[in-house]
């Protein structure tokens, strides 16, 4: 599968790098932002897989987060991929929404179409993407995998649906039930049509009550989101674990809100998190 490298940038000691590929799962043109820390030159380093949320790019994390300077330190790998399939055959929202087709993949397989022909990000996050970066850079099979908002929600349901992938979970903001929120209900009704039996096995509240096995989870969420009370929903997420008796540390940050400022200001004690798991040897 050919890379075409679209820039490339030293960052404390190691490289950010672009890349586009053609993307079989997708069946379009796709791009992604890959941040290689300085040990990479001497070894294979674990990888934290980012996910981004409505609107987003590959670019946004990487520009905004200050993640490659603890990645740096930490001697991790950082991945972003896009979020949702792109080009000019692929289906967008007819009314040019924000939280549906184009920046909204929510990270699933969609069956309906005309999203089934394209919006496939799930399988492109859990097998295409990180056989091409396993294949291509100096990288081990090692993974965790972290998000926000939308993307926070595609981290969580696809560690916990694929526990043996990943050594730890992590999210910023999430939306943690969204068979039970706007966004959710919208994206699911189109994407995967009325089962809601299907809708469920996208939903990290209800894969973390049924869940077996127990990928260390840490989510962060700032009490001054704007979406807290109508989208995000964290204290299902949190029911579903006592119930359940899962390893996840939710914390409410007092006075934040669902921007990068958030991102940034915590994004150390993720990247410590899943450095913790990433590089233990069990």
């Amino acid at each position: 599968m050919a890379l075409e490298k679209v820039s490339a940038n030293k960052a404390f000691g190691g490289r950010h790098e672009q890349y586009r590929h053609h993307s079989d799962v997708l069946s379009c043109d796709m791009r992604f932002a890959i941040y290689l820390p300085p040990q990479a030159e001497i070894n294979p380093v674990p990888v934290v897989y980012w996910l981004s949320g409505l609107t987003c790019t590959d670019e946004n994390f990487m520009q905004k987060a200050g993640a490659q300077r603890i990645a740096a330190e930490l001697g991790v790998a950082l991945v972003a991929p896009d979020t949702s399939p792109r080009g000019e055959d692929v289906a967008d929202d007819p009314d040019g929404a924000y939280d549906l087709g184009l920046g909204a993949g929510f990270y699933l397989n969609a069956v309906r179409p005309p999203w089934d022909k394209h919006y496939r990000m799930y399988d492109y996050v859990v097998s295409e993407l990180p056989g091409l970066i396993e294949a291509n850079f100096p990288v081990s099979e090692k993974r965790s995998i972290s998000g926000h908002s939308m993307g926070g929600h595609g981290a969580l349901t696809i560690a916990l649906k694929n526990p043996e992938r990943y050594a730890s979970v992590s999210a910023f903001s999430p939306i943690s039930n969204p068979i039970n929120c706007p966004w959710g209900q919208k994206a699911f009704a189109n994407y995967l049509g009325d089962d809601e039996l299907l809708w469920r096995q996208y939903d990290a509240t209800e894969l973390m009550l049924s869940s077996d096995a127990k990928v260390p989870a840490l989510v962060d969420q700032g009490s001054a989101d704007q979406f807290l009370a109508e989208q995000l929903r964290p204290e299902s997420l949190q029911s579903a674990a006592k119930t359940a008796g899962y390893p996840l540390e939710l914390r409410m940050q007092e006075g934040y809100d669902h921007s990068y400022y958030f991102i940034s200001t915590f994004i150390a004690d993720h990247l410590a998190f899943h450095s913790r798991y990433l590089m233990s040897d069990s």
